[in-house]
């Protein structure tokens, strides 16, 4: 088994770790191993192997033979089990037995990478912070319309960072754009209800992550772990794009959703945020500078700020 598709199959592994994982969820995730179609062969009959149980974790540790590839995937693992939330006990569990496996048991830099992203979960987890909603919208069509675009950038600049942890960011920062979208046309919304709508939508948590994860890894990721120069111009069109399209397509059928008083149907909701990523791909390419220069000023602390509710 090559070493990109053995840290699929771990990562597919702790996202089904918690065995609570629904039938959308399951949904997205087939669908994001189908849509890679050529680009990545494999990934479709991955997912089947590990939905079916076809093959094992240890056949996938087996296959990294290089302490590069072995921290890597436990980093991604990691980051699959903090996507939805804080990590379950069977997710802990499961998160314990595979760095025994990987033999990464007294490796600091793995740990350090996994309490970084731990907190960053734990951070996104707070309750959001509520007041009396307004009766009327009080944010202007073009404000809110600045703010999508702002955390569309923050969003693709998370992506272009080197550490595995950042992409951890990109959901919770989601729930904070619709819930300040929600606020603005007077509707109060705590973090249930917005993952929910994400979910309707068509925007997997933990399917989004190994989305996000797995177009970093075909984009050269590999290729950068092992000490090779990942050219920025494959980077900006892997999971940058991805993640500035989703968080752009998402905030506008957010603003459609909640303009219209919430009537939207789901099929309507998810015709319209599939309608709204082709553009909003080809948006990205126009802010790609500000993209990378947003990446350059970006931080562990204040990704995390960020996240806990400081403002763009």
């Amino acid at each position: 088994m090559p070493p990109e598709n053995a840290i699929l199959t771990i990562s597919l592994f702790a996202a089904f770790a918690d065995g609570s994982n629904d039938d959308r969820e399951r949904e997205h995730i087939r669908r994001f191993a189908e849509s890679m179609g050529d680009t990545a062969p494999e990934l479709p009959r991955l997912y089947q192997d590990v939905l079916f149980k076809r093959v094992t974790l240890d056949g996938a540790v087996q296959a990294l033979g290089e302490l590069g590839q072995r921290q890597f995937a436990y980093e991604m693992a990691v980051c699959v089990c903090d996507a939805d939330g804080v990590q379950t006990a069977a997710e802990q569990a499961f998160l314990a037995d595979l760095k025994t496996r990987l033999g990464l048991d007294g490796d600091a830099g793995s740990m350090a990478t996994a309490t970084q992203a731990n907190n960053l979960a734990a951070a996104a987890a707070a309750p959001l912070a509520t007041t009396a909603a307004a009766a009327q919208p009080t944010v202007s069509e073009a404000e809110l319309d600045k703010s999508i675009l702002n955390y569309s950038i923050l969003n693709g600049a998370l992506e272009l960072l080197p550490q595995s942890w950042a992409s951890v960011a990109i959901i919770p920062l989601q729930v904070k754009m619709v819930y300040r979208i929600g606020k603005a046309y007077g509707v109060e919304l705590d973090q249930g209800h917005i993952k929910e709508f994400l979910a309707t939508v068509g925007v997997g948590l933990t399917s989004q992550y190994l989305e996000q994860f797995g177009r970093k890894l075909l984009g050269g990721l590999l290729g950068k772990m092992a000490g090779k120069t990942a050219g920025k111009i494959g980077r900006a069109a892997t999971g940058m794009a991805f993640s500035f399209a989703s968080t752009y397509a998402l905030g506008q059928v957010a603003k459609r959703y909640y303009a219209s008083g919430r009537q939207m149907s789901t099929q309507l909701l998810q015709e319209s945020f599939q309608g709204l990523l082709g553009p909003a791909k080809q948006l990205q390419s126009q802010y790609l500078p500000q993209i990378e220069q947003r990446a350059q000023t970006l931080d562990a602390g204040q990704v995390m700020n960020l996240v806990r509710g400081g403002g763009l």
